[in-house]
């Protein structure tokens, strides 16, 4: 019975080694197909107007292309870089929301384009809206979604526990120990880490859980992300209120009200300051906006051929005085 037991987990331990490095190599490849350009490493997508889509917290050039690609559909150029401390692109000392706006226009004149349409997701919120505000030339709409973005009199962020914050820094530098976790609390990381209500994952799609669990595995390989995920807290930390009232492009903020991420709230405030802003929001969703893609794509290509005239600018400005 000993050498049974013994031979079993032996086999279960092979097994379980050789699923951990089909999804390893196939996450390694993914990001291997990234470009740099004056230090900021980005991926492309698509043929049409060019638009830039700014990742959130967790991701890379990699995810940026995938949350393209679902927002917008073809018809579009993707441009996605990888923020700062993510895979190619390294954490300078000022890694501020201002200065990967700054980060962006770089980029933008490495490739030779004069303008576009910002997307910035989640923990890309802030340097979409610095984006606009530092580059207004260079930015000819706005979208939010799911947005980390500044709200007045938030409560502070609890801090988590000595010993479970160490135990997250652990796993963000290993990514067997990451891959482990999404297959033994799978449902407790689409909740904390994906920010979305288990009740909408178990309700959803088969085609949308399969959605949720892609998005989970495109934090492999968690490693080449830990710095960019240990800057977030800085970059959140650090959100005072930007001059939302000069953002004088067409505008689209889009959240969840069981957004687990808190991100409802920020959306109707920010929306609220930022002259024509539409706003749209869902009661269920959560964090990934799950079962809303047919709408969101609709609301993304909207505002994105809506014009952005001398005259619509003059008309902001003039009316945030």
């Amino acid at each position: 019975m000993k050498r049974l037991l013994t031979a079993l987990a032996a086999g279960a331990s092979a097994l379980t080694w050789a699923a951990y490095f089909k999804d390893i190599t196939d996450a390694k490849r993914r990001i291997e197909t990234g470009n740099v350009l004056d230090g900021i490493e980005f991926g492309e997508s698509g043929e049409g107007p060019p638009v830039l889509v700014i990742h959130g917290a967790g991701g890379g050039f990699d995810q940026g292309l995938a949350l393209g690609r679902g927002f917008l559909g073809n018809g579009y150029r993707i441009i996605a870089p990888s923020r700062f401390g993510y895979l190619g692109t390294p954490l300078p000392a000022n890694a501020s929301a201002e200065a990967q706006a700054d980060a962006h226009a770089r980029l933008l004149d490495a490739l030779q384009i004069n303008s576009v349409p910002a997307i910035g997701v989640s923990a890309g919120a802030p340097s979409a809206v610095h984006f606009c505000l530092r580059h207004p030339e260079r930015c000819t709409a706005l979208v939010l979604v799911v947005p980390m973005a500044y709200v007045p009199d938030r409560a502070p962020v609890r801090e988590l526990p000595p010993f479970f914050a160490a135990a997250l820094n652990v796993m963000a530098e290993s990514d067997f120990l990451f891959w482990m976790s999404t297959k033994v609390a799978h449902a407790k990381l689409v909740q904390t880490l994906l920010g979305t209500p288990i009740e909408v994952y178990r309700n959803a799609t088969r085609a949308e859980r399969h959605a949720v669990d892609f998005m989970m595995r495109s934090v492999l390989p968690i490693s080449r992300r830990a710095a960019g995920i240990r800057n977030e807290s800085a970059v959140a930390s650090a959100l005072t209120r930007p001059a939302l009232e000069e953002i004088a492009v067409p505008t689209l903020i889009i959240s969840a009200e069981d957004c687990l991420y808190g991100t409802y709230a920020n959306s109707v405030y920010t929306a609220g300051q930022i002259p024509h802003a539409k706003l749209v929001t869902f009661e269920t969703g959560g964090h990934l906006l799950v079962g809303h893609e047919a709408e969101v794509r609709s609301q993304l290509r909207s505002v994105l051929t809506q014009p952005t005239t001398d005259q619509h600018r003059a008309e902001v400005r003039a009316a945030s005085r």
